[in-house]
């Protein structure tokens, strides 16, 4: 496997330093660049990654909406995404907003917003929360970040956490071949395929502790990996 630089767990700035992301998110929809990059990478993925989806019929066509796939590559965001008319809007990390202008301008108009990494994010949740209201589909990665061993790692409690206050559906996803994307610096391009399982719902809770939020996460998880293995096999 490509070597990849470690995570960084940690963003030192202020909260303050992500508010305009997060109000930017909470009072707007996705803009011209999410559409501009499905244009642009649509063809390199069926053509290089010969992309694949399955079950794209257990993604709810209106309403609001968690997705929860397993996370290899940066291109993940688009690979559990090319073949949906929703428009889904990630929870990513927050060295993304605010470092790069050019990179800042594109995940703000496509309607991602920040999580600060190596803190309790209250305003991420906050963020998610608005957007499941307005009945829009917010995408998080289950295991909280890239896997570094090339195989599935383990949930996080968070996606619990969202899944139990909002009440709404989740859509475990799996996603199998990203894990070597970065292979093409070698000219290898790795067959990518896309499973979404069939929504879970979970009776809603105003405060949910961290052993609920993590048992919700790893019920999540588990149909991730029992759709992964299917893929697999």
């Amino acid at each position: 496997m490509t070597e990849i630089k470690p995570q960084v767990y940690d963003d030192p700035r202020p909260a303050e330093a992500l508010a305009p992301f997060h109000e930017w998110a909470r009072t707007h929809d996705p803009g011209w660049t999410y559409a501009a990059a499905r244009l642009l990478l649509t063809p390199v993925a069926v053509a290089l990654y010969r992309t694949r989806a399955r079950g794209r019929a257990h993604v709810p066509p209106a309403g609001g909406f968690i997705l929860a796939p397993n996370h290899f590559s940066n291109m993940d965001h688009f690979f559990c995404c090319m073949y949906l008319r929703r428009r889904i809007r990630f929870m990513s990390k927050s060295q993304f907003f605010g470092n790069n202008p050019a990179l800042s301008y594109v995940f703000r108009v496509s309607g991602h917003f920040p999580v600060r990494r190596g803190h309790n994010d209250e305003e991420a949740f906050v963020t998610a929360h608005s957007i499941l209201a307005r009945s829009g589909a917010v995408g998080i990665y289950a295991e909280g970040g890239r896997s570094r061993t090339g195989g599935l790692g383990e949930p996080r409690p968070g996606i619990g956490r969202l899944a139990l206050e909002s009440g709404v559906p989740v859509v475990p996803v799996a996603i199998h071949g990203s894990s070597q994307v970065r292979q093409w610096r070698r000219a290898r391009f790795p067959r990518v395929t896309v499973s979404y399982g069939q929504p879970l719902r979970f009776e809603r809770q105003t405060a949910p502790d961290r052993d609920a939020q993590l048992a919700a996460a790893q019920q999540i998880f588990d149909r991730v990996r029992g759709l992964y293995e299917a893929l697999e096999g």
